[in-house]
């Protein structure tokens, strides 16, 4: 992951080292007030050879569907089968500072996927909800390979809504084996059976010091077993030396995580990767 503290100027040197490391994606933060996620996919694309980018995630209110979808064929067009869009909720608590309120965040989200969708496959949408105003809406450019949608989410409701309209889920950081057996079950709930990814994100910490790493991470721990209303538990950040990471990464594999996107935290990101790497034998 490319954090969303780093500058924006940083990206380009970030994916390049990346292309040339053993890693499948890059994944972009979006959050209000820091980089918009647009602007670095598109760069992150472009100089990339090879990495899958990853948009997780774009808060539905800020933009309307249109829009969303524009941005998305575009980017489809020049980098086909390499992106992945993924849309959420957002933070309530951010997002009332610069936008009202949805009637149901769930509607909001369902209904944007729907008409996201629809533009991207080249139909023409109206759709009308308290917060989507839609006549005869389509794209004068659908991208030959539309890109796939997945829904950065939590909670029972919001994941059999993404098993049921996304290509993927994206689980937010502290997830652990136990919290993605949990989330899974929703997710299936709402499913057809038909493919759908399932994407981790997990701090990464890796420090010879056993005290340094439970200072740095508790924080990190707090903040994430409350979003997931889950015990707290070190296993909620890969950390400690690269073997005791990676089988932490190595766990949510099995757990049935398909990607885990590793948020690495304190210095030198990207050589904490690299050292995982090795320990993964990648």
């Amino acid at each position: 992951m490319f954090d969303r503290a780093h500058r924006p100027t940083a990206l380009p040197d970030f994916v390049r080292t990346l292309d040339a490391m053993r890693v499948d994606d890059l994944w972009l933060v979006e959050d209000i007030g820091w980089a918009g996620s647009v602007a670095l996919t598109a760069t992150a694309l472009a100089v990339s050879s090879r990495l899958r980018i990853g948009m997780g995630i774009c808060p539905v209110p800020l933009r309307n569907p249109v829009v969303h979808a524009m941005e998305l064929a575009a980017l489809a067009e020049m980098y086909p089968g390499r992106l992945v869009a993924g849309l959420g909720h957002g933070t309530a608590a951010r997002l009332r500072r610069i936008t009202r309120p949805a009637r149901s965040r769930l509607e909001q989200l369902d209904a944007t996927f729907t008409a996201v969708r629809g533009l991207l496959a080249g139909e023409h949408v109206t759709l009308t909800t308290d917060t989507i105003a839609l006549t005869d809406a389509c794209l004068e450019h659908v991208p030959p390979v539309p890109p796939p949608l997945y829904a950065g989410v939590v909670g029972p409701r919001s994941l059999a809504l993404s098993g049921r309209i996304a290509d993927g889920t994206i689980l937010a950081e502290g997830t652990t084996p136990e919290i993605l057996g949990r989330d899974l079950a929703h997710v299936r709930a709402g499913g057809a059976g038909r493919p759908h990814e399932i994407v981790v994100y997990l701090h990464l910490l890796v420090h010879p010091d056993p005290d340094h790493v439970a200072a740095v991470a508790a924080p990190i721990v707090s903040k994430f077993a409350d979003l997931h209303r889950a015990t707290p538990t070190p296993a909620m950040v890969a950390s400690g030396t690269p073997k005791s990471a990676a089988q932490r990464i190595a766990a949510l594999w099995e757990a049935g995580a398909d990607t885990v996107v590793l948020r690495p935290v304190g210095d030198d990101h990207l050589g904490q990767v690299s050292q995982v790497l090795d320990a993964l034998g990648r």
